[in-house]
């Protein structure tokens, strides 16, 4: 690697870096706005969202600058194509998180509504999930990586309880019908949170190993 493309990779890493922690936070205070009612920290969430649109619209220009100036190979060329879609999961995220904001601000108004009570194990899951994708990436770890992936199941299996109370709560009472479709909204947004948490993981191993490993989690299910 020539020393001008190593310092643009390096540049790029940091900035990925940067808009992980930030996504990270967002997807912390919107369920914490959700599950603890604390409707001051969705609108923080929201008020962060156009920041991150704009560092993932720099950090794809400052990676097709890369491919266009350096023609990166082998390795280097997966880092890159890599942090392009990485880059393009965080934003998403991040939009996932401005939704749940919205949800909890939507839930503020009917504070006495019985929230489903897998939904707090569930949105502790999927957070978990987008934490351990960020450290399976700074520390190249395919083995942590490979856990995320396995967690997602658990998180799935949570959203559909919820959506069960919910749908039964709906039929036992009228009037709980327009919370429990924030609520459901909000299960969903997170469960996609999760989704996309493991689209990192996921990416982790192809930029680790080279293996494209989408759709056939089965093969590592039991390590």
């Amino acid at each position: 690697m020539s020393k001008h493309l190593q310092n643009d990779v390096d540049n790029l890493h940091r900035r990925l870096m940067a808009l992980f922690g930030v996504v990270e936070q967002m997807a912390d205070k919107a369920v914490q706005a959700l599950c603890e009612n604390q409707v001051e920290l969705a609108q923080q969430v929201i008020d962060t969202d156009d920041k991150v649109n704009q560092t993932e619209v720099e950090i794809e220009e400052d990676c097709l600058k890369i491919l266009a100036l350096h023609q990166p190979v082998a390795a280097d060329l997966r880092r890159v194509t890599t942090v392009m879609k990485i880059n393009s999961d965080l934003e998403l995220i991040a939009d996932l998180a401005c939704n749940i904001a919205e949800r909890a601000q939507c839930m503020h108004q009917h504070v006495h509504f019985p929230t489903p009570e897998q939904l707090t194990p569930m949105v502790r899951q999927a957070t978990l999930m987008v934490r351990m994708a960020l450290d399976s990436f700074v520390e190249s770890d395919v083995t942590l990586a490979k856990k995320v992936i396995q967690i997602d199941e658990a998180v799935d299996d949570y959203n559909l309880a919820v959506i069960n109370e919910l749908t039964l709560l709906m039929k036992q009472d009228q009037t709980l019908v327009e919370p429990a479709l924030h609520c459901f909204s909000a299960s969903r947004h997170v469960e996609r949170i999760a989704d996309h948490a493991e689209n990192i993981a996921e990416d982790v191993i192809y930029l680790v190993d080279g293996d494209i490993i989408r759709h056939r989690h089965e093969s590592f299910s039991g390590n």
